[in-house]
């Protein structure tokens, strides 16, 4: 999904922590009142270990006049990753895959050397309002994996191993984290964590891997004394010990990093490539029609932008 028009973040607010590389303050847009705020890639920081993008959805409400009609439209280069905290979301892609997306699942889809997909409102929600949250987030792929066969993978929740102590909850939704493992299996190093902590509740994010970040879906988190509030990104500097503090209020935050990438990442419009030539290479075929076709979703797309 890359229907977020906006521009680049802004910069952010001056922070006194030194433990913080980077704060990120989202752009937000909103789109026939679905509000997406867009933290990556921004001026101050383009990749967060293998994260390229990252794309708050909502949390909306939609009428039952409205839906979510994300188009066909061309990924290379990245794999998409879809996590939902409520509502549901029917994919469908060129590879032939159709299925619907739930809260905690995740789907995992890898572009490779080119995939098309679209993203919808399934047909059971249509005509009735429904609600819709979640987070899209891309993994560049690495330089010998950018060129590869395109796949796609669904993980259920309940595959996913849960993080359960005194005033802590969460999921370890891709890589290692605190001795538990996800089975969703990724081309490099890659954290994302999806973590509650009540009120008060300290918890230590570990220098375990080269680089980390927590974007805060809602509450207020406390690090060396400084207050953060929901829909910021905070970028930590490597190597440092962090602890995370909840609010009064508790928090519900998604960490997220990994293993920086050997090679310059470029991005345009829904390709991401460590070559430009190859981006220049993919407008081309989505203008001149020769990515594969969506089965079941064929007669809509979105256009190839002018800008």
């Amino acid at each position: 999904m890359s229907f977020f028009p906006g521009k680049d973040p802004v910069a952010g607010d001056a922070f006194a922590c030194d433990a913080i590389e980077n704060l990120i303050i989202p752009r937000t847009s909103d789109i026939g009142g679905f509000a997406v705020r867009r933290a990556l890639p921004s001026r101050q920081r383009r990749l967060v270990g293998p994260f390229i993008f990252f794309d708050r959805m909502g949390p909306a409400l939609l009428r039952a006049d409205e839906a979510l009609d994300v188009k066909p439209h061309p990924h290379i280069g990245l794999s998409t990753v879809t996590y939902l905290f409520d509502g549901e979301i029917k994919h469908r892609d060129s590879l032939g895959t159709e299925l619907v997306i739930r809260p905690g699942d995740i789907n995992l889809m890898t572009a490779g050397r080119g995939i098309v997909h679209s993203e919808r409102t399934p047909e059971n929600l249509r005509g009735h309002p429904h609600s819709v949250s979640g987070l899209q987030t891309w993994l560049a792929l690495p330089d010998n994996r950018e060129e590869i066969d395109p796949t796609f993978d669904h993980t259920g929740k309940e595959m996913m191993p849960l993080i359960d102590a005194d005033g802590i909850k969460g999921r370890v939704v891709i890589g290692a984290f605190e001795g538990l493992a996800s089975p969703v299996s990724t081309f490099t190093d890659t954290l994302y964590v999806d973590l509650w902590l009540d009120a008060g509740i300290r918890f230590p994010f570990a220098a375990t891997h080269e680089e980390r970040a927590v974007y805060i879906l809602s509450g207020e988190l406390v690090v060396a004394g400084d207050r953060f509030a929901a829909d910021q990104l905070l970028v930590f500097r490597p190597g440092d010990a962090i602890t995370l503090e909840a609010g009064l209020q508790g928090c519900h935050l998604m960490l997220f990093g990994g293993a920086a990438l050997n090679s310059r990442r470029y991005i345009w419009w829904n390709f991401v490539s460590s070559s430009k030539e190859r981006i220049e290479k993919a407008k081309e075929e989505w203008r001149t029609g020769r990515f594969d076709i969506v089965p079941g979703d064929e007669e809509e797309f979105v256009p190839l932008p002018t800008a």
